[in-house]
């Protein structure tokens, strides 16, 4: 579970984020809307400890990300919008890399990169340097090392941007499959349609202020019936005068 609890964010004397707060709850896939520059990427940079809150709490399954860093980050698998990483490494010395750091066992780190590896299609490419793989294939290999330690928590920055439609299914599949474990999912996406389809709660982010967190179902309600995500989404984060 994700608490997020008046999180304001300045740099200098700008506001980019405003008091918000919100939930993404165990048992549940969150998605996190919002226009280019709304504030996305400044509070999930907060909420994995990358930048620290200028005010307010967030929580991590009850651990606060300033005060307990580091117990905090074991909580969670973050994935960011850039999979551009370790580049020089192989795919396997990345996993192994990864598993280090978390304490993951040498058995349960094989089953693990054995199994994704092979859900995901990289088997084959786990030998090869990471900076010959395509984007698709950086993005699946750096999801990968976020989930080798078996994190209740994702949190996942445009997780599907450059994956090819079977690995695209895989990873919602597996979103899916962890939620019904009782975990959560909190994940951004500039794709509406996957949200409506995939989520379980809705978080939409304009100009630094949250304007709307609950279930899909309650946002349709105050809307027409038969509105799309994507209808209401764009009247409710309309900037025209």
């Amino acid at each position: 579970m994700i608490q997020v609890q008046n999180f304001t964010q300045k740099y200098g004397d700008n506001t980019v984020v405003k008091d918000i707060s919100f939930t993404a709850k165990d048992g549940a896939i969150t998605g996190f809307i919002g226009h280019n520059g709304a504030g996305k990427s400044t509070t999930i940079k907060a909420i994995t400890g990358v930048n620290k809150p200028t005010s307010g709490t967030i929580l991590i399954n009850g651990i606060d990300i300033v005060k307990d860093a580091k117990k905090a980050k074991q909580q969670f698998g973050y994935v960011s919008d850039s999979p551009d990483h370790f580049l020089r490494l192989n795919g396997l010395e990345y996993l192994n890399f990864m598993a280090d750091i978390y304490d993951v066992p040498t058995e349960g780190r094989a089953q693990f990169i054995e199994t994704y590896a092979n859900r995901f299609g990289i088997y084959d490419a786990l030998n090869k340097t990471i900076l010959s793989y395509s984007h698709g294939m950086r993005q699946k290999i750096m999801i990968m090392g976020a989930l080798i330690h078996n994190p209740s928590v994702w949190i996942l920055d445009e997780p599907l941007t450059g994956l090819d439609p079977q690995s695209a299914f895989e990873l919602k599949k597996m979103m899916r499959e962890h939620v019904d474990k009782g975990n959560s999912v909190f994940f951004s996406t500039h794709v509406l349609e996957v949200a409506e389809k995939l989520c379980d709660e809705i978080c939409i982010i304009k100009s630094g202020e949250l304007i709307y967190s609950g279930t899909l179902e309650n946002l349709k309600q105050t809307h027409k019936s038969q509105a799309s995500l994507e209808n209401i989404f764009l009247e409710l984060t309309d900037t025209k005068d």
